[in-house]
């Protein structure tokens, strides 16, 4: 039986949740993530079982319910969440610094408050990272789902949520042949499982780009996305993003790989920040 909690999360001011929880809601994976268009639904493992979480944006923070297998997880499932919307960043010197800038100023009034979503697990996001190299978000979504359907553990008792995410386990017993994408990305997953289990990576924090990079099928995209939103580096950027490049052309600019490398020099060392602030446009 589940023990309900609910909690309010307050975080720095200013807070804008609603692009947030929208941004993980467009990349819900199906049966393990939901997304209403107002509440962000999700499973999470934690040491004594599993606990749904749901997140709902306010003007002061964010409502959080909890379903919990353990009550003793109550600590540790309110951390994952406060990491998972950025909520212990003060938004005032990046603010600060990026409000002067002439392209993005603009931007960072329109969105006071805006964050870097991080992740409930670094194995997780780093999945999601190289299954989502090259194709669309809504293309990830339904690989990831079929991933999560085939591997994932199944669960009991939780409303539309019906699996886990897929386990370093499960992902590096997996034939690669098997995965609905090219061979070279199942086999770039099941090397990323496999130093997952052996200690070779930490992808809650600890793991430096160098480490990502000396993975086969992980490029320079790939690393910086894991180090913006698994390694918690507020100065990540991401050569050859498509979205940056059409947003610098919406705004004016050159979408080119060298411009926006020139520019996003000045945004150091809030580029991540910067990264969501040019996507938010698009």
């Amino acid at each position: 039986m589940t023990v309900p909690v609910e909690r309010h999360l307050p975080c720095h001011q200013p807070f804008h949740g609603e692009a947030l929880i929208a941004f993980l809601g467009a990349r819900a994976v199906p049966g393990v993530e939901g997304f209403d268009g107002r509440s962000y639904r999700r499973t999470v493992v934690l040491e004594g079982g599993t606990a749904l979480v749901e997140l709902t944006p306010r003007s002061d923070g964010v409502a959080c319910r909890l379903e919990l297998d353990d009550p003793a997880d109550q600590g540790a499932a309110v951390a994952c969440c406060r990491r998972l919307l950025d909520l212990d960043t003060d938004p005032s010197a990046m603010e600060a610094q990026l409000g002067g800038d002439p392209v993005l100023g603009p931007l960072v009034r329109r969105r006071p408050g805006l964050r870097v979503p991080s992740t409930v697990d670094g194995f997780e996001l780093a999945v999601r990272a190289i299954v989502g190299q090259q194709i669309s978000v809504a293309g990830a979504r339904t690989v990831l789902g079929r991933l999560a359907e085939e591997l994932g553990e199944p669960l009991a008792g939780i409303e539309g949520l019906r699996r886990r995410f897929p386990t370093a386990s499960a992902m590096a017993g997996a034939d690669p042949a098997r995965f609905p994408f090219p061979r070279a990305r199942g086999e770039a997953l099941r090397s990323l499982a496999r130093l997952e289990l052996e200690g070779g990576l930490d992808l809650d924090g600890g793991t430096d780009v160098a480490a990502l990079l000396a993975i086969r099928g992980v490029g320079p995209w790939t690393a910086a996305y894991i180090a913006m939103r698994a390694l918690g580096d507020p100065d990540a950027w991401l050569p050859g993003d498509v979205g940056l490049r059409n947003a610098l052309e919406r705004l004016g600019h050159p979408g080119d790989a060298a411009t926006a490398a020139r520019l996003a020099d000045g945004w150091r060392p809030w580029r991540s920040y910067a990264v969501m602030h040019l996507w938010a446009t698009l």
